[in-house]
């Protein structure tokens, strides 16, 4: 957003973009205040009357209120009021909406909970964990286990496992529901022929598979997420990719678009061409890490995760001796090493020490070596990491 804003664009930021903590609000890259929460009814994590007003209270509630009564409903409200806003004028503009749902607590008004039979969240009991896979691929943050009513040690109940999941579920609607309004505005506006818009989660979640909860592995579930771009005059309608590709793609993607120049040291690449092609090649690999163990004020472990079309591997580091202490290999050719799940491939077995995979183990080291000696790099200052401002704009929004 500040390379938009420095660029004569107005940038605007509604609900969790960043952490949905306070403290870690960005003012520089922004054109107003940061818009976090709204005040006033509709905007706490519950609804129901006597139920906690901030943190960690019931999993979930079904508040029979409407999508006002509880916080995307208003980040949607406000969303369209932007757009109205924006939309007389001549200036481009950049708005980012951060949607709090489907995050903990599952709270969501009780019509989107009606829309499914309970009866369905059948309980996925007897999974087990994956095989040969280090102790410490497993998360040990209970982002589950500190709402009221459940286990600490997250092995809840059939009847708690149900409800989660029905709960899970009816923010999704929720949620998807909220985009629609925005999307309806942007064409309502006259402004959905020149707006490009990405739709992106910042994670996968697991609802008891593999006998995990909620987020914070490597694994394929966790770390696979969603995202859709629309860009007029450059995608199609109903098109799909199965090419790789990283989050950290997204800043110079949104740049070319929109005819701005980013810095050049940036981790990412422009995925225009796959946008124009749906065909072309993405990466090689796609990264993702998570630390170990998770706590205030620092880390023992950090996890570093690459997903070929074909494998995953994982490599767990020592902080700061940076010694490996275990590796994963996953072959999703493979059902004994992996099964498919959709869109998602479920490990079953880790193959690193098996000799059979040998070469691959070697190669996928090998590119994960590569990574690190072309990411890791000094970064530049704060005066000198966006570029200054440019005569030209942009017409697209």
């Amino acid at each position: 957003p500040q390379l938009f804003k420095n660029n004569g664009w107005t940038a605007l930021s509604l609900g969790k973009i960043f952490s949905g903590d306070e403290r870690e609000l960005d003012p520089p890259s922004w054109s107003a205040p940061e818009v976090l929460r709204g005040e006033g009814p509709g905007w706490k994590n519950y609804a129901l009357a006597g139920a906690k007003a901030s943190g960690k209270g019931a999993a979930h509630e079904a508040a029979d209120v409407p999508d006002e009564g509880y916080p995307d409903g208003g980040l949607a409200r406000l969303a369209v009021e932007a757009l109205e806003q924006l939309a007389p004028k001549k200036e481009p503009f950049f708005l980012a909406v951060g949607f709090f749902k489907p995050h903990l607590p599952f709270c969501a008004p009780k019509k989107y909970w009606d829309l499914y039979d309970p009866a369905v969240f059948e309980p996925r009991g007897g999974e087990t964990r994956v095989e040969g896979a280090p102790e410490i691929a497993y998360h040990t943050h209970r982002e589950l286990g500190g709402y009221k009513g459940i286990p600490e040690d997250e092995q809840v109940s059939a009847e708690q496992a149900r409800a989660l999941c029905h709960g899970y579920h009816a923010c999704v609607s929720y949620v998807d529901a909220q985009v629609g309004k925005v999307m309806d505005a942007l064409h309502r506006l006259g402004l959905d022929g020149n707006t490009i818009v990405v739709l992106w989660g910042d994670h996968g979640w697991s609802l008891g598979e593999k006998n995990r909860w909620c987020k914070g592995t490597n694994f394929d579930r966790d770390a696979r997420a969603p995202m859709m771009i629309r860009a007029p005059g450059v995608t199609k309608p109903g098109t799909s990719t199965e090419a790789l590709i990283e989050y950290v793609d997204v800043y110079p993607t949104l740049a070319e678009l929109a005819g701005l120049t980013p810095i050049g040291s940036l981790d990412g690449r422009s995925l225009v061409p796959i946008l124009k092609d749906p065909a072309a090649r993405g990466c090689d690999v796609a990264l993702s890490q998570f630390t170990r163990q998770w706590k205030p004020g620092g880390f023992e472990f950090m996890g570093y995760s690459i997903r070929s079309h074909t494998h995953r591997y994982t490599r767990w580091v020592e902080w700061p001796s940076r010694t490996t202490t275990a590796e994963e290999l996953y072959d999703y050719g493979s059902p004994a090493s992996a099964t498919r799940e959709g869109a998602l491939f479920i490990e079953q077995r880790n193959v690193a020490a098996d000799p059979a995979y040998a070469g691959e183990l070697g190669r996928m080291r090998s590119k994960l070596d590569e990574i690190f000696a072309t990411r890791i790099r000094p970064q530049p200052s704060d005066d000198a990491a966006i570029p200054e401002p440019r005569p030209k704009k942009s017409k697209n929004r």
